[in-house]
């Protein structure tokens, strides 16, 4: 049974992703993501202005007037959303826990999919595979999936991003676009090389979520910190400067390491922050896709 507390959140959500997907994204997210290829439909006689280069000459030689091969785009994509549901996504400074930006986020991906026919479905995962939806179609499937994103409540509290991408390897045998949403805050060593094989199987779009207070910290005195997967506890002066620069020194570092991968793979990461707008950074995304894909 859905209680109204969740009912209300799952509309408010529905209402907002969809009113973003058909005001702002779905346009850029079918110029982005185009279909496995071009799919032959019909012969018809040339009229002026067609490209010559799709003249079928052998149709043309047999009736003696010109006729030219029409193709149309396999539009169909299977897009499966995959989300680091560990405690420490739990943690949010401004307004907003990245829990909830990664649900927003997903939600408005899904619409994104079915608004241009294609297939989407969702993994949930912590230091394992928790639960797994399908692909498919339709606006109730969607619905489902936001449901799934707000109301379930993991077993594990820890991380392993390699364990749910060679996972996926394994159920999904066809090409799909991956997004993987996490705060990739796992050593890199720990998932680079399952990444590095979803990369070559699948169109993979890592998208990391993080929140200020995770590079810089403020001078609030003595704080008790805790890790929200191992709960192991930190006590730090963060009146020292000194405490101060090395904690924002370890996190450059940990960003620069995950970067230095996503390069290296050639992978074209989505950064989005708690309390800030997502939508910017998704049309960025979109924009560069885009632009490749002339090229």
């Amino acid at each position: 049974m859905i209680s109204s507390e969740l009912l209300k959140k799952i509309r408010k959500i529905e209402i907002k992703t969809s009113h973003l997907v058909t005001d702002l994204l779905a346009g850029r997210y079918n110029s982005a993501f185009k279909g496995r290829g071009m799919e032959f439909e019909e012969v018809r006689p040339y009229m002026v202005g067609d490209d010559v280069r799709t003249i079928d000459w052998n149709v043309s030689a047999r009736t003696g007037e010109p006729f030219i091969k029409k193709f149309r785009e396999e539009r169909e994509l299977t897009v499966i959303i995959a989300v680091d549901v560990s405690g420490s996504l739990g943690f949010g400074s401004r307004r907003q826990l990245k829990r909830e930006l990664v649900a927003e986020l997903a939600a408005t991906l899904a619409y994104a999919a079915i608004r241009n026919n294609d297939k989407v479905g969702l993994m949930l995962f912590t230091d394992q595979v928790e639960c797994y939806v399908p692909p498919r179609k339709g606006v109730r499937h969607v619905l489902r999936i936001i449901r799934e994103l707000l109301a379930f409540e993991p077993k594990g509290s820890g991380t392993d991003l390699s364990g749910a991408l060679e996972e996926l390897n394994r159920a999904i045998k066809r090409r799909a676009v991956v997004f993987a949403i996490s705060d990739y805050q796992q050593e890199v060593e720990q998932w680079s090389g399952s990444m590095k094989r979803s990369a070559l199987r699948h169109d993979l779009i890592p998208v990391v979520v993080s929140d200020e207070r995770e590079q810089l910290m403020p001078n609030v005195g003595m704080v008790e910190l805790e890790d929200a997967e191992s709960g192991r506890r930190t006590i730090l002066d963060t009146s020292r400067k000194r405490v101060r620069n090395r904690f924002a020194e370890y996190a450059r570092e940990q960003s620069a390491s995950r970067d230095r991968i996503f390069r290296k793979m050639r992978l074209d990461p989505i950064e989005v922050q708690t309390g800030d707008s997502f939508v910017d950074e998704l049309t960025k995304y979109f924009q560069r896709r885009e632009r490749r894909q002339r090229r």
